[in-house]
């Protein structure tokens, strides 16, 4: 096992790269957020377009509050755009909105990913909120037995990013797909949503490496303190 003070460096490390990829994520999108396509659509309308294209009539289009907000909600089939890319017509807001019209489109397959990831979400939710804090009062008060479930608790986690990556990386492909299909992008515009696309996935990989770091550092501290007991 990797010494602590080790895992301790590590996960300072990823913490560093992960502020780097967000950073390049919210530069890429201002970048491209300033690119308008040739064809004048909206992030609403392209949404609108790629669900009727899809036989997905029944999945509304909404704006949502907030910057970077966008989701796909399965429970209620709806696409919610942040209010910029709602009603933009720049070559990032499409990126975005096919983007999340793709997880409607995976939805609408029965995607086998994101029947898991769903699965397994309330065990994710439990072990972020639950599982440092468990691990921390095991190990202050020496039930090293129950630290352990802490770390276990937490890996639900990590093992929820892990299976979002093929989530988000297949949505993002059939992004693209769909808009050089459909022709809402031009060769440089296209290559700008694949840009944000890009950095955005890569902001998925950086939380998956984060909770690898934490859970390494939970383990090192634990394996320290049983030798040292």
């Amino acid at each position: 096992m990797i010494a602590a003070p080790l895992a301790w460096l590590l996960t300072i490390v990823v913490f560093v790269a992960t502020l780097v990829i967000q950073f390049w994520l919210q530069a890429t999108y201002a970048r491209y957020s300033r690119v308008a396509n040739s064809r004048g659509l909206t992030g609403a309308q392209v949404a609108r377009a790629i669900l009727d294209a899809n036989g997905l009539q029944n999945v509304a289009v909404e704006p949502v509050p907030g910057a970077l907000t966008d989701h796909y909600d399965p429970t209620k089939k709806k696409v919610c755009l942040s209010e910029v890319n709602y009603g933009s017509p720049s070559a990032a807001a499409l990126a975005v909105a096919a983007h999340e019209c793709g997880h409607a489109v995976q939805d609408a397959k029965d995607y086998a990913w994101l029947r898991v990831r769903h699965s397994i979400l309330p065990a994710a939710n439990i072990g972020s909120t639950l599982g440092p804090i468990i691990f921390i009062a095991g190990f202050l008060m020496g039930k090293l037995g129950l630290a352990a479930i802490g770390i276990w608790m937490f890996a639900a986690v990590a093992l929820f990013q892990l299976i979002t990556l093929p989530v988000e990386f297949d949505a993002s492909n059939r992004a693209l797909g769909i808009l050089k299909r459909m022709n809402f992008l031009d060769g440089r515009e296209w290559n700008g949503a694949r840009s944000v696309l890009t950095a955005a996935a890569m902001t998925y990989v950086a939380g998956l490496a984060n909770s690898l770091a934490t859970i390494l550092y939970y383990a090192s501290l634990l394996s320290g303190s049983r030798r040292n007991g």
